[in-house]
């Protein structure tokens, strides 16, 4: 048997989960080495994780998350009105295949955007595509789009994308025709999509600041028929990490 011909092959077939197990195995003396059987199955073991684990890779760099959160270091207790049940509950991402929001608010730097991105890391991690806007880059984007004829194109990528997280909404005022393709888009991913959104102001709030009652109720229609409200409380965590 030539092992360096089948080391070829597996490289050829860009199996590399493979070449990596086999290539091991190889340099291990021949009766430590495993059985056909086990052989194979540690082999498409192998396989799978790395394309997993490159899945993975993949969806975290389209993503552009704001932070790289892990959900282990969120911060969760009672005191800041949101549980580690909470947390757990929300990491099994069935929240993205029940087509849910998640409406986080909460004072500046109490760590809305940081869980936004741990949810979005874990949703990378579990073979969610996820896009992160800031509402900045959002409306930039969007004037984008309309300049350079690639507005549908745009709205379609973001319908097909199971997991859109909008960070920092309701800082700055929106025009009327951001309010209609925010509704368009959440209009497209309605039952199909999840939704994450942070803000500074109370969902309550959120009528007023969109300021046109048609459109603010089609909207919030849309983003609290099945949202979970998260209302994150205490001290700054930026201030803390000061001292």
């Amino acid at each position: 048997m030539n092992t360096q011909s089948t080391m070829e092959q597996l490289q050829e077939l860009k199996l590399n989960g493979m070449a990596k197990l086999y290539q091991a195995v190889l340099e291990q003396p021949i009766h430590q080495q495993p059985e056909t059987h086990t052989l194979l199955a540690m082999l498409a073991d192998a396989e799978t994780q790395f394309r997993l684990q490159q899945r993975t890779h993949l969806y975290l760099r389209l993503s552009k998350l704001r932070y790289h959160a892990l959900p282990e270091q969120v911060q969760a207790n009672p005191a800041r009105g949101f549980t580690k049940e909470q947390l757990i509950q929300l990491c099994d991402c069935t929240f993205i295949e029940k087509a849910e929001s998640i409406l986080i608010s909460g004072s500046t730097g109490c760590g809305k955007s940081y869980l936004a991105c741990a949810l979005g890391r874990q949703a990378c991690t579990l073979g969610h595509r996820t896009l992160y806007f800031s509402m900045n880059r959002f409306i930039e984007a969007l004037a984008t789009a309309r300049l350079d004829g690639s507005y549908i194109k745009w709205l379609n990528q973001i319908a097909r994308t199971p997991l859109l997280i909008l960070d920092d909404f309701g800082l700055q005022p929106l025009e009327h025709n951001m309010k209609l393709t925010l509704l368009q888009i959440l209009e497209d991913r309605y039952g199909k999509g999840a939704t994450i959104i942070t803000s500074q102001l109370p969902v309550k709030s959120w009528y007023e600041y969109l300021n046109e009652p048609t459109l603010a109720d089609a909207i919030m229609d849309r983003l609290a028929a099945h949202a979970h409200k998260i209302e994150l409380k205490g001290e700054s965590l930026r201030k803390k990490k000061n001292h």
